[in-house]
């Protein structure tokens, strides 16, 4: 992360944790009067789980916040260069997995590795959003799909130019992996559940 010194790199660490951390699908069921979104469904605080609630305009608000959590941090600390920006997104996308308000159990991070690609690569996140939605509409699988796309996102970073962000991307896609790990088991099993498919 050329440009910055280690002060500024582990401000944005910092600044981008903070804002990654805020568990907003637990905030936003519980405000609506639904209770603790973990006690349901899968147990995670992200869109996909507060969906299970029902109330699908509160999943399409825990998306989008979850999304901007990533975006938001990288485009104040990008004031202070890439590396901060960088950093920042690293430290939002670890808040997200890993809140410390939570005892460090939170979602899976699709939404806010999304966040931060539109902010790092817009370009990239088009090239994402076209391969899961082919995938999806293919083979029916949404975390296939987000799974395949977020394998693909390294490689669509460096072939654009842009080989630190690649790098970061591809620790990103690792996590994103690793907090999957019981989809892929399904998936490997044939139990995942297909979109669109009832119970």
């Amino acid at each position: 992360m050329p440009g910055a010194g280690w002060p500024l790199l582990l401000a944005g660490l910092a600044f981008g944790y903070a804002c990654g951390s805020i568990p907003f699908g637990l905030i936003l069921t519980k405000l609506a009067g639904l209770g603790d979104v973990r006690a349901i469904g899968s147990g995670n605080i992200g869109a996909t789980n507060v969906l299970r609630t029902g109330r699908k305009g509160l999943a399409a608000a825990t998306l989008l916040l979850d999304a901007l959590k990533g975006t938001v941090p990288v485009l104040i600390a990008g004031q202070w260069g890439e590396g901060p920006a960088l950093a920042a997104g690293l430290g939002a996308f670890l808040g997200h997995l890993f809140p410390v308000w939570l005892g460090f159990r939170g979602g899976k991070g699709v939404a806010t590795f999304l966040g931060v690609l539109l902010a790092l690569s817009p370009l990239a996140l088009l090239a994402f959003a076209a391969i899961w939605l082919g995938l999806a509409f293919a083979l029916k699988y949404s975390s296939l799909a987000a799974l395949a796309a977020s394998a693909a996102t390294p490689l669509i970073l460096w072939a654009l130019g842009h080989p630190q962000v690649a790098l970061l991307f591809l620790v990103l896609a690792a996590l994103l992996w690793w907090k999957h790990t019981p989809n892929i088991r399904r998936l490997i099993a044939g139990t995942e559940g297909r979109i669109g498919q009832k119970g």
